[in-house]
């Protein structure tokens, strides 16, 4: 019987760690299981610290895919990642391992796990979107998607010039709203058991803020600085990590560590926040709370595992 497994839900929630516990229950069976990452930022290479990226003697001995294939330099799409990820859930399955789909990227996971399609793209329509971001910054660009899409709006980092770029191209060129492209939960790619993982905002937060120091701590400011050399300033997906931008700032000295930090917990902790509202759309989902001894045992259930 082929089973796929998908886990959501906003960082620092312990998805990673979820993922484990599910192979490792997986192994104790006698069945085999393998990890997806849906983590858009621990695409990259080097990438490290700042997306609090698995190392190797930390995976228990499962195997892990789709960490470190991308240069700094190079742009991740999600329609790209769709379909890597769905050919990577079918090799594993003619494996007779269980694929394991993990990661707090929205709409990377619905990409994967849901029927979600990519319109196409219009050249001249995107130059002078990009053009105008170019000359105008992302404000404008903002303001434009939620007068004419704002459910489309409230998903995308007002900060994020790509991906409003995007959702503005779309727009033109299908004559559609943005969000009519978003997945319909009940329109699956395949059958897939999905969890997200949830906790408490007032335990997450300060989770959250001693995390970001932890990677200060940890060596984010070196780990940038042989980014920035291998080009991270020059990619239009990875430079914007959070995180990497403020050690950025702080190494061309534009910011002092203390604000670095400061600016970093912020922005997490609104990131976290559209996580949990872009998962909170999933009724069907099985719901895990971070931490829970019998997570594991729950969702491989519902998996009828």
């Amino acid at each position: 019987m082929s089973v796929f497994i998908a886990i959501g839900g906003a960082t620092g929630t312990g998805k990673s760690q979820l993922s484990l516990d599910i192979a490792a229950r997986l192994r104790a069976s006698g069945r085999g299981a393998q990890v997806i990452n849906a983590d858009a930022m621990q695409l990259y290479r080097g990438m490290d610290v700042g997306t609090a990226k698995l190392a190797p003697e930390d995976r228990e001995g499962v195997p892990h895919h789709l960490l470190d294939v991308l240069d700094v330099t190079e742009d991740a799409s999600v329609a790209w990642y769709q379909e890597r990820a769905r050919g990577l859930i079918e090799e594993i399955e003619a494996e007779g391992d269980v694929p394991i789909l993990v990661g707090g990227s929205g709409l990377y996971v619905a990409a994967v796990c849901f029927d979600l399609r990519f319109p196409g793209t219009d050249p001249a329509v995107r130059a002078e979107l990009e053009a105008e971001l170019q000359l105008e910054g992302p404000g404008p660009l903002f303001a434009r998607l939620r007068a004419l899409d704002p459910q489309a709006a409230a998903t995308i980092d007002a900060r994020n010039g790509r991906r409003l770029v995007r959702a503005l191209e779309v727009i033109e060129v299908t004559g559609e709203p943005f969000s009519a492209q978003l997945p319909d939960q009940e329109a699956r790619w395949r059958d897939v058991t999905f969890a997200v993982v949830e906790e408490h905002r007032e335990v997450l937060t300060p989770r959250l803020d001693a995390r970001v120091e932890r990677m200060w701590e940890s060596g984010l400011l070196e780990e940038t600085q042989a980014l920035a050399e291998a080009g991270l300033e020059h990619g239009g997906t990875a430079k914007r990590a959070i995180g990497y931008q403020q050690a950025l700032a702080e190494l061309r000295g534009e910011m002092s560590r203390a604000d670095a930090i400061a600016e970093a917990q912020l922005l997490t902790r609104k990131y976290a926040r559209r996580q949990v509202s872009w998962f909170r759309r999933y009724e069907s989902a099985v719901r895990a709370q971070s931490g829970e001894g019998f997570a594991a045992q729950r969702i491989l259930q519902a998996a009828g595992l």
